[in-house]
């Protein structure tokens, strides 16, 4: 019978079954290749089960969406009646006296216990409700508005200052000081003076969200009332200045943009175990306290944040839109002059006190996609490595101990 080509090109020969040799070694040999596959083949099975998240850099191109802002900042040393907080950008659009809706404003002592909550705005009374108004009543602006042609005017056309937040604005819009508002009917009716001198030694935790544009602007939170004219933006920082006492050192409890990815936050996400990394890039400033050993009263407090937008595209379909941001620090003396700790240093003797978060976004975006760390083919590809890798290992190694033996064995008999 003529014999096939295909055996001179058969890889795979084999000996006669009778001519095979059995051995102790080589069991033992077998016994140790077949727990170290096991060994490897659970290990490829883990990872083939294993969840991972692999970023992706890309032009962001949703510049016309929001991004929220997320903040909680306790002052230990400015009131809340004090306190205000204005969003600019650079398109200019001014999100002014934030404070006054939309945020929880909590009373805290000097050691940042917390006294009461509340959203107390100028223009209401103890209870939180607006003070009553009198139709017949027109209150006097004390010369911030004309009032000279009222007796001619029918009472619908009068020019009137009915409450004290009436008062505050029509001094804000000439620039005056209005301090307590102490001799002014209006404030004096409706507790204002009696409340903000009881109270000028408090301080306040700010709680609450915003929503910013994707460009470039500050968020800042400074003394009294903001005033914003043709001139520019400008705060009515008279109290502040007269009470040395006061100063915007602070903590910053929680501080980050976009969908809050801070574990246990009301609304907050979860993010893919291999980035939990992620939520320190997400709130960097997190448990950050500012109180230098220096008189801060007239002292600006500024942080420079760099904000990159942040998607993270889970297995399940869900999407996620945050951030991320780095942040640098920087303060300085409203006095100007050299600098106490670097006298080649000289700042410029301009500004408000304040603390001012300037945010710059970033035109790149960071995908973050939830992924098996292996797919079917890559599993089944490495358990035919591992499989076919062991058993030449243990080939070669079942040889070498046999020849081992049959020389040793041989001398022996000689």
């Amino acid at each position: 019978m003529k014999k096939s080509t295909l055996l001179s090109l058969d890889a795979f020969a084999r000996p006669e079954e009778d001519v095979r040799v059995r051995t102790r070694t080589g069991g033992l040999i077998t016994v140790s290749c077949f727990l170290v596959l096991m060994v490897l083949l659970a290990g490829e099975w883990s990872d083939f089960k294993q969840v991972v998240s692999r970023p992706q850099l890309v032009v962001d191109r949703d510049r016309h969406l929001k991004f929220d802002l997320n903040v909680d900042i306790t002052f230990p040393s400015v009131p809340c009646d004090l306190l205000s907080l204005d969003i600019m950008d650079d398109s200019g659009e001014v999100q002014l006296d934030l404070l006054s809706s939309g945020f929880t404003k909590t009373r805290v002592d000097s050691e940042g216990k917390s006294i009461s909550t509340e959203n107390l705005d100028v223009g209401q009374t103890e209870d939180g409700n607006a003070p009553e108004a009198d139709e017949n009543y027109c209150g006097p602006c004390y010369g911030a508005r004309d009032q000279s042609q009222n007796e001619n005017l029918e009472p619908k056309d009068r020019v009137c200052c009915q409450t004290c937040s009436d008062v505050r604005d029509a001094y804000a819009a000439v620039g005056w000081a209005f301090f307590d508002g102490k001799n002014i009917q209006q404030c004096e009716k409706e507790g204002y003076v009696t409340r903000i001198n009881e109270r000028i030694n408090e301080g306040c935790r700010v709680k609450g969200n915003a929503q910013l544009n994707r460009i470039q602007g500050n968020i800042h939170f400074a003394p009294g009332r903001s005033i914003r004219n043709k001139r520019g933006h400008f705060h009515d920082t008279s109290l502040y200045d007269k009470t040395p006492q006061l100063n915007f050192n602070h903590i910053i409890h929680h501080l980050s943009f976009g969908k809050d990815v801070a574990d246990g936050g009301v609304g907050s996400v979860s993010i893919p175990a291999d980035a939990a990394t992620t939520v320190a890039s997400c709130s960097p400033l997190d448990g950050r306290q500012e109180f230098p050993p220096r008189d801060t009263h007239f002292h600006q407090f500024s942080y420079f944040a760099k904000i990159v937008p942040t998607r993270y595209e889970y297995l399940d379909g869900r999407i996620v839109e945050t951030t991320q941001f780095s942040a640098t620090y920087h303060s300085r003396p409203l006095k100007g002059g050299r600098d106490e700790d670097h006298p080649s240093i000289m700042h410029a003797a301009t500004g408000i006190p304040g603390l001012f978060i300037n945010f710059e976004m970033s035109a790149l975006k960071v995908i973050n996609r939830e992924q098996h760390k292996l797919t079917w083919s890559g599993f089944l590809l490495n358990c035919i490595t591992s499989i076919g890798g062991v058993l030449a290992v243990g080939t070669v190694m079942d040889r070498i101990v046999y020849k081992a033996q049959r020389s040793i064995w041989s001398k022996k008999g000689q």
